[in-house]
């Protein structure tokens, strides 16, 4: 077949679909034909309505042993201080001190979910605490500063003894973020500890002669 005939077929073809579409008229506001519609349009069970598909009958099914909900991430450890430990030598905090607005995040999460125990700067002084409620150990002590953050991560996960988990209210993000915000507390009492020691340490100016 030349092109000279090919293209003769083509456009009889084209004239044709024309024509057919002319004659056919179609109505807009029906639907077109559907050839093998089975599988669009399967039947709908409600929810907590008997389903004779599965075995025990029932429309809802258990999700499978492993199964998470979409954009959950687990994490593997228990609620218990030996998976603290454990959870403080494993985990790292993928934020660091130099990092400005994860610093500035921690502050505002310390302020909503951790003051009212803690304390503005982290003595376990807060206003809960002074009307009553047990104190919390101080992040300045030197058993929260030798903490590792991955410890204080689970901590803030899990809870512990007074302190319940904070899972539920703050992402994994904002956890690690507000244990940043701790660690700068901590160097700045660290620094005026320092300061104190220097005072102390500092000799007494001698009196000044009188003529």
């Amino acid at each position: 077949m030349n092109t000279g005939t090919l293209n003769r077929f083509l456009l009889a073809c084209l004239v044709a679909a024309g024509a057919a579409n002319w004659l056919i008229h179609l109505d807009p506001s029906r639907p077109n034909f559907e050839f093998l519609p089975d599988m669009a349009h399967s039947p709908a069970y409600a929810s907590f309505s008997a389903n004779p598909v599965f075995a025990d009958g029932k429309t809802i099914q258990e999700p499978p042993p492993g199964a998470v909900p979409h954009g959950f991430r687990p994490l593997h450890y228990e609620a218990t201080d030996q998976e603290a430990v454990r959870a403080g030598k494993e985990l790292s905090n993928p934020y660091s001190l130099d990092d400005k607005k994860a610093v500035e995040r921690g502050a505002e999460v310390f302020a909503n979910y951790c003051r009212h125990c803690h304390g503005a700067a982290g003595w376990g002084n807060g206003p809960v605490v002074l009307r009553g409620y047990p104190a919390p150990t101080s992040f300045l002590a030197p058993e929260s500063v030798s903490k590792p953050d991955g410890r204080l991560f689970h901590i803030i996960t899990y809870g512990r003894r007074n302190m319940p988990s904070h899972a539920s209210q703050l992402s994994r993000e904002d956890r690690w973020k507000v244990i940043l915000y701790i660690r700068t507390l901590q160097r700045k009492a660290e620094e005026e500890r320092k300061k104190e020691k220097a005072q102390e340490k500092k000799p007494a100016q001698p009196p000044e002669a009188t003529p």
